[in-house]
């Protein structure tokens, strides 16, 4: 089994317990290993006068922060199941004891030594009792979560801090205030200046109090769901307070489709602002069904991404998929099966009553073909469409008005189909047809006003002519 012994921060913070064991491995012949030299509680190890060898170079081969931890414990690894592996600080803090203990799943014995962080911490004077440590080898690897007050420490090189700087500022703006520790100095700092500082070692740390919800330039959603919990109390907003999940419904559908609209013209600030306000909408629903003990937005947090991983068993499970028809045949799979639809009927009825008509025929139609019930191919579409079009034109040559309504509906249908086996999305198809006519009509009716025409009295012929003529100069 092999030994983690962290060495503490100071020379002389070497446990009894850590100083037998090296010289246990010392009398056997047992390799021993330092993760660095470049520390005061190296003087320990110098003090055993034990033979070593520091694994600094790994340091130098590693080609990312995400690999190092992997790579030291690698090293350590293949050194003899009786190697003794020495850390500065408390072994449990050092990550690559973590992805050491992750690799020999319990064939790792740890002796502990003093807490590099507390240490730090007591230089981090906090406000707060509470707090979040983590290593900046952690930070970028994206392995933790992070809340403030937040001490960020084994930020040993400019390169580190460097990358640091632009995690953390994407969450908290680089602008915060921070102290930059490094030894016994303790420098107030903006984010943005932490990696332009003379020093770095393995003793520098970067720390960020808690921050006030109105003092914050950056907000996560958490931080949304806070201040609509504000607007919710009896002294907060009056339009706020009264509403209800039915009352602000159409509100979401309003949003949605501002956001596609963003999205239909390209513009990254419109798209930004409108996705936004569709967040906004779906917290709000989210608080207001926590008020009432329904559920939490955490709840519906964990819903989704655990939707998102039970439907992609291509990706986490064993399901194989190398199209995008394929992933999505998967997914269906899954949903099926998730929402215990027995039959496609279930699957059918399933498709939500509220969808825009064209957009919730081409779901039915392509939810019924799953079962087997469709069209071969699209000339077989085209003949049904071609049938609903004769049996409109019978139906509304003999007057009837209900029955002309009903094959009018067989036959937008049956155009649906057409194009759902065309591979055609029906319900942008249709847009972008009516925003085409309404460009063109604009631009017919501009010619027939220059030519000092009353657009009132053309004609079919002229009308035609003159959309014949905006057509083409689109």
């Amino acid at each position: 089994m092999i030994t983690v012994i962290g060495l503490g921060v100071e020379v002389g913070d070497l446990t009894e317990k850590g100083k037998r064991k090296i010289q246990e491995a010392k009398q056997n012949g047992e390799p021993v290993l330092v993760r660095t030299a470049y520390t005061k509680s190296y003087g320990s190890v110098l003090q055993t006068g034990v033979e070593h060898r520091c694994l600094d170079d790994v340091y130098a081969r590693s080609r990312s922060f995400a690999t190092l931890a992997k790579n030291l414990a690698k090293e350590v690894a293949n050194a003899g199941e009786n190697a003794v592996y020495l850390v500065d600080g408390s072994a449990t803090e050092d990550v690559s004891v973590k992805a050491l203990c992750k690799r020999l799943r319990g064939k790792v014995e740890i002796i502990d030594g003093v807490s590099k962080i507390t240490a730090i911490l007591k230089k981090a004077n906090f406000k707060d009792c509470s707090y979040t440590a983590v290593s900046a080898y952690e930070l970028l690897a994206g392995q933790t979560e992070l809340a403030l007050p937040l001490l960020v420490y084994d930020m040993d090189d400019r390169a580190v801090a460097s990358d640091c700087k632009l995690v953390l500022g994407e969450l908290y703006g680089e602008e915060i205030a921070v102290r930059y520790l490094c030894g016994e100095s303790v420098v107030k700092c903006k984010l943005y200046e932490i990696d332009r500082r003379k020093r770095y070692d393995y003793t520098s740390a970067v720390a960020i109090e808690r921050v006030d919800l109105l003092d914050k330039s950056r907000f996560s959603i958490a931080d949304l769901q806070e201040i609509i919990v504000r607007l919710r109390k009896p002294d907060g907003c009056p339009w706020d307070r009264v509403q209800t999940n039915d009352s602000i419904k159409m509100s979401l559908i309003e949003e949605s489709y501002e956001l596609v609209d963003a999205i239909d013209s390209g513009d990254d600030d419109k798209i930004l602002e409108e996705t936004g306000d569709v967040l906004l909408q779906a917290v709000f629903h989210a608080v207001l069904k926590e008020e009432t003990g329904a559920f939490t937005l955490t709840d519906a947090l964990t819903g989704i991404c655990q939707k998102l991983i039970s439907r992609h068993t291509h990706v986490f499970g064993q399901d194989h998929a190398d199209s995008e028809g394929g992933a999505l045949n998967v997914w269906e799979k899954n949903k099926m099966t998730e929402k215990h639809q027995v039959t496609f009927a279930d699957s059918v009825n399933d498709v939500p009553k509220c969808f825009p008509a064209l957009m919730r025929a081409q779901k039915v139609g392509k939810r019924a073909g799953k079962g087997g019930m469709d069209f071969a191919c699209v000339d077989d579409a085209l003949c049904r469409l071609r049938e609903e079009i004769d049996e409109f034109i019978t139906a509304y040559r003999l007057g009837d008005k209900t029955q002309a309504e009903k094959e009018l509906g067989d036959v937008l249908f049956s155009a649906v189909n057409v194009g759902r086996k065309a591979g055609v999305d029906c319900e942008k198809a249709l847009k972008e047809s009516v925003e085409r006519f309404a460009k063109r009509f604009t631009l017919a009716e501009s010619y027939a006003l220059q030519d000092g025409r009353d657009v009132t009295t053309l004609s079919e012929a002229e009308w035609d002519e003159y959309y014949v003529r905006a057509k083409n100069a689109e």
